[in-house]
């Protein structure tokens, strides 16, 4: 696979970005699941969470197969989980282009894609094929919010209701910076409707448990609002967090001649300050909140340090734009072969092992 991404890589990056990014979604549609090299197994790397079984904590983050077009394909690269979207109730075009740009020399990208979706009556026809063939990983699914929504609570609601039955995850996108306002939505007020309406949605007539709720947050939050984040998550039982969205600053050590382009930038400068923001949250929730930790990560040790600072599970998406999918089974190697250096016998060992619970902030 890496020697495959090798030889086409040159024609790809001579396309637009979103023009190459779709293209490897159509390949990845064209090629049977069951053609694709077996990946390592690691029982180290194997947890359970919210009663779902994960055979690696490595997943891949929200904004690559926004409509659920590849999903057994991409869960055969070795990933650990997968999630799609973010999905939105009704279609919509998302911004115009160009709208997604690649920032080589920083190893980086900066999207203003606008939640640009099929909407979920789209997705919901695409997974339905799945309901009498499980796929062979948990499926996380990211829940948009449309430019024109007028009630939020009532949109996000509706989405989790028809999205529920094919997900282990929901995540609550209450982050994105291209779209107006959302990021308002990361006020407690606010964000205890929405849950409250969620939860209501997706409760079923028996007590089975149904999909994990998560809050995926942003990078530029004041510690004002982490504080206040950290609390809601606590008394309001969220079931995990995804730290952190793509961020709105731009560092002065970017070269890349887009660096200034209006949008979200993820990719390696995004690594420091969202697992600042991992430990932080972490502390705050007292360990007892499951994170997923994104942004910025290219290599097992990239990971290995999200989980040691707290992260349950780890995401990545922009390190494969420079990389390719050949990535996710080297860093599922070097993360098996830190834990074993470092004497760990299980991924659950390693979380959170920077800062035991109890030390001083």
């Amino acid at each position: 696979m890496p020697d495959l991404y090798s030889l086409v890589k040159p024609f790809l990056w001579r396309l637009d970005p979103e023009r190459a990014h779709r293209l490897s979604i159509l390949a990845l549609k064209t090629i049977p699941p069951q053609i694709l090299p077996a990946f390592d197994s690691f029982p180290a790397l194997e947890q359970s969470l919210w009663g779902k079984c994960f055979k690696s904590p490595i997943g891949l983050a929200a904004g690559y197969d926004k409509d659920a077009e590849a999903v057994e394909s991409l869960l055969s690269l070795g990933f650990g989980f997968v999630e799609i979207g973010g999905v939105t109730l009704r279609p919509q075009g998302g911004n115009p282009p160009p709208r997604l740009f690649r920032l080589t020399k920083d190893r980086a990208v900066i999207n203003r894609m606008g939640l640009n979706s099929a909407g979920v009556d789209m997705v919901v026809q695409r997974l339905q094929k799945f309901s009498d063939c499980p796929l062979p990983g948990p499926l996380a699914i990211n829940l948009g919010l449309n430019k024109d929504s007028e009630n939020p609570p009532a949109d996000y609601a509706a989405l989790a209701g028809r999205l529920a039955p094919f997900a282990e995850i929901l995540t609550l996108n209450v982050s994105s910076p291209n779209t107006p306002g959302l990021r308002a939505l990361q006020d407690p007020g606010k964000l205890t409707e929405i849950v409250d309406s969620v939860r209501t949605s997706v409760a079923g007539p028996n007590s089975s448990p149904g999909p994990a709720l998560l809050v995926k947050i942003a990078p530029d939050l004041s510690d004002r609002d982490v504080s206040d984040l950290a609390e809601f998550s606590l008394s309001h039982e969220i079931d995990g967090l995804v730290v952190a969205n793509t961020t709105v600053a731009r560092p002065a050590s970017l070269r890349s001649v887009h660096r200034e382009e209006a949008g979200g930038l993820s990719g390696a400068p995004l690594f420091n300050p969202s697992t600042n923001l991992l430990r932080t949250m972490y502390k705050r929730t007292e360990g007892k909140i499951p994170i997923v930790g994104v942004g910025g990560i290219s290599s097992g040790a990239e990971a290995y340090a999200k989980i040691r600072a707290g992260a349950s599970l780890v995401q990545l998406y922009s390190a494969m734009v420079f990389e390719g999918p050949g990535l996710i089974r080297r860093i599922t190697k070097e993360l098996a072969c830190l834990l074993e250096k470092d004497g760990l016998k299980t991924i659950e060992d390693a979380v959170g092992a920077d800062h035991p619970i109890g030390e001083d902030s």
